[in-house]
């Protein structure tokens, strides 16, 4: 992206509000980030060990859910629209859906439009803790039923559902699918471990 371009999109971007669509062309365009109530929250590349651990839970989930053909998997850009006029798109770490709210032969080329049942959020080194804790929330509000905070520099993972405090687990716990996808279970030394 030009320096020009990206000028021209932080100042529109301060004098409008951005929909969905918009968000998506400017993907193509190579803007990466989320909508939040119509402005635009560019996000940066989280790093190697950010990419290794989506890719280690999104493996184990996968080959969970697949097998039992529980529902659809979905990895970083995917994005989820959760609100319109003005229009808020997120995109979790890792998100699955269960069969029952995407079924497993839909074909969606833009975002989708339900929010899932599980949610991974990884905290990235320049997260603040907080923000992600509050993302969590977020996500709990619109109606995911787990939500997983992995925090790789302490090596924890917190577990947050709705109508329950927040869990956190070390190195010695496992997370667990509970009624969202059960009989599932990681040991979280494997999220951060190849």
């Amino acid at each position: 992206m030009t320096t020009a371009t990206a000028t021209h999109i932080a100042r529109n971007t301060a004098r409008e509000l951005l929909t969905a669509d918009d968000l998506l062309r400017l993907y193509s365009e190579g803007v990466r980030g989320e909508l939040i109530r119509g402005a635009l929250s560019e996000t940066m590349p989280a790093g190697l060990r950010h990419g290794q651990i989506v890719v280690r839970l999104a493996a184990r989930l996968h080959n969970f859910v697949d097998s039992k053909k529980l529902g659809v998997l979905a990895a970083s850009d995917s994005g989820v629209w959760l609100e319109r006029d003005p229009d808020t798109v997120r995109e979790p770490d890792v998100a699955f859906f269960s069969a029952e709210k995407i079924p497993l032969d839909a074909d969606i080329p833009g975002y989708a439009e339900v929010a899932p049942d599980l949610v991974v959020e990884i905290v990235s080194p320049t997260d603040r803790l907080v923000a992600v804790n509050d993302k969590a929330l977020m996500w709990l509000r619109y109606g995911v039923r787990l939500v997983w905070v992995v925090r790789p520099e302490e090596r924890l993972v917190d577990v947050h559902r709705d109508g329950h405090p927040a869990v956190t687990l070390d190195e010695s716990g496992a997370l667990d699918g509970l009624d969202v996808l059960p009989g599932f279970a990681c040991p979280v030394r494997e999220v951060f471990e190849g």
